[in-house]
């Protein structure tokens, strides 16, 4: 799946590198500063392999995103605790992987941006895409692959229609109960479904010799067993619980998306904040679109530390064998971006008084204040980007159904992409509605002195606030598979 993917966001960023380099492909010049300093748009075949390639790069990191992950993880035998820790491991060095990569793309890639180009920043990138591709290969013939056995989405539209439509059905409670316990229990079928409700002592071998009784959480969902009108429809044990298992982690998955909405106003709001402030580090002037190199270096340094001696330590205080459980491990994560959210208020105050102070409110000129002070919200954020992108990879990895652990994995990026687009959202709400009410938009208008930006994080702060409580609730009732 991966080296499938590879391709395609290679062929997607050389196809923006192309436009960005040729002139014919690009827009014309803006002219700013005249009455007109809106910047044409491309058109005809211009604009179609502009999108083309942006959606072709979506669809490969997507893809990557959603499927390396569960590839790397099932490289590891997860019925030793050898094999788990070594998991374990593999997620947190998975997101300092990330990080790496993202030091590299604010820092050496931005500079080639500003100083030389787009075609030369894109240009890097879809370099870098296709030396990995061979990197990648190297080690094929030692993977351990899953072949696909069909669609996992399949099993759960058929439950949940099958569990529908039995609901109608006008049939006795007794006729339903001796349905549902009249199901075969040949050797076969029992092979089938012995993967589920699995013990510590299971895991050594991923099937049973016993059929596993029905459980009694979503019980709705049993009527999908009940005989069908038609034969599509027919569900086994297997399905009907594999989906109870994947409904079970649909709440932790809801849970974390105002995390990364918070993530995705810190990485907008925040670079424009520092863009008014003093960026001077010595001599050196630091672009603001850099300033995410912060959380970036704080998760290079917390990912070896968490996993050596914050990992080890809490395995040794409380005797179990993960030390920190997966859900322990997102609620972290959650606490802390609520932090994050109110050092952001706090910092945005005390830029605004600066401001205030010297007579800067209505001026573009630097802030007599050095933009480090923006870096602390970062330190925060990115801990609990640590935290919870790490956890949640490896609890709905642990957590589903073999059968659908790629699909769970991607909650995680699906989880991202809500967030930012819930960010999307709220800046349009919070505009409309504080505009409505006879006053200007918080966060609208030419200079950020005068956005109300700092009520906007104080909000954002007690939203995540009662997202953490929500939280807790459905992490308290939760129950592990092993």
């Amino acid at each position: 799946m991966v080296e499938c993917l590879l391709p395609p966001l290679f062929w997607g960023l050389l196809m923006l590198t192309i436009q960005a380099h040729i002139p014919p492909l690009k827009p014309p010049n803006c002219v700013m500063g005249s009455t007109n300093s809106l910047c044409e748009k491309v058109q005809g075949g211009e604009e179609a392999m502009l999108f083309a390639g942006l959606y072709v790069v979506a669809l490969g990191v997507g893809g990557i995103k959603g499927s390396l992950p569960p590839h790397g993880a099932e490289q590891f035998d997860e019925t030793t605790q050898e094999g788990r820790n070594k998991r374990t491991e593999f997620f947190n060095y998975f997101v300092f992987s990330l990080s790496c990569g993202a030091l590299f793309a604010v820092t050496f890639v931005v500079w080639i941006e500003d100083n030389k180009g787009w075609q030369w920043g894109l240009g890097v990138s879809t370099a870098s895409i296709l030396l990995s591709i061979p990197v990648f290969l190297l080690g094929s013939h030692k993977y351990r692959t899953k072949v696909p056995a069909g669609s996992p989405i399949t099993p759960m539209f058929k439950v949940l229609m099958a569990a529908i439509c039995n609901n109608y059905k006008s049939k006795s409670k007794n006729s339903s109960a001796n349905a549902i316990t009249s199901m075969p229990t040949s050797p076969s079928y029992t092979a089938e479904i012995g993967d589920l409700e699995q013990t510590n002592t299971a895991r050594k071998a991923m099937t049973q010799d016993q059929t596993p009784p029905i459980t009694q959480s979503l019980k709705c969902l049993n009527k999908a067993l009940i005989e069908p009108a038609h034969p599509m429809l027919k569900c086994t044990i297997k399905e009907v619980e594999e989906v109870k298992l994947v409904l079970k982690i649909i709440p932790i998955f809801m849970s974390t998306i105002m995390l990364n909405c918070c993530l995705a106003q810190l990485s907008t709001f925040s670079v424009q904040q520092s863009a008014t402030m003093n960026t001077n580090l010595g001599s050196f002037k630091v672009p603001p679109a850099s300033l995410p190199v912060f959380p970036v270096l704080f998760i290079m340094i917390l990912a070896p530390v968490y996993n050596h001696i914050i990992l080890p330590f809490a395995r040794k205080l409380t005797k179990t064998e993960m030390g920190i459980t997966h859900l322990q491990r997102i609620g972290t994560g959650l606490f802390l971006s609520i932090v994050a959210m109110a050092v952001a208020a706090l910092v945005e105050t005390k830029r605004k008084e600066t401001a205030d102070k010297f007579g800067l409110l209505d001026s573009t000129k630097p802030l007599p204040i050095t933009f480090l002070w923006v870096a602390l919200q970062y330190l925060f954020l990115g801990s609990a980007d640590l935290f919870t992108l790490a956890g949640m990879m490896e609890f709905f990895f642990t957590e589903a159904p073999l059968s659908m652990r790629s699909l769970a994995t991607a909650l995680s990026w699906a989880s991202l992409a809500m967030g930012y687009f819930l960010s999307t959202v709220l800046v349009s709400i919070i505009n409309k509605v504080t505009g409505d009410f006879g006053h200007t938009p918080w966060l609208l208008g030419s200079n950020l002195n005068h956005y109300h930006l700092e009520r906007f994080y104080w909000l954002m702060c007690a939203l995540s606030g009662i997202n953490f409580v929500h939280y807790l609730l459905w992490a308290n009732n939760y129950k592990y598979r092993y």
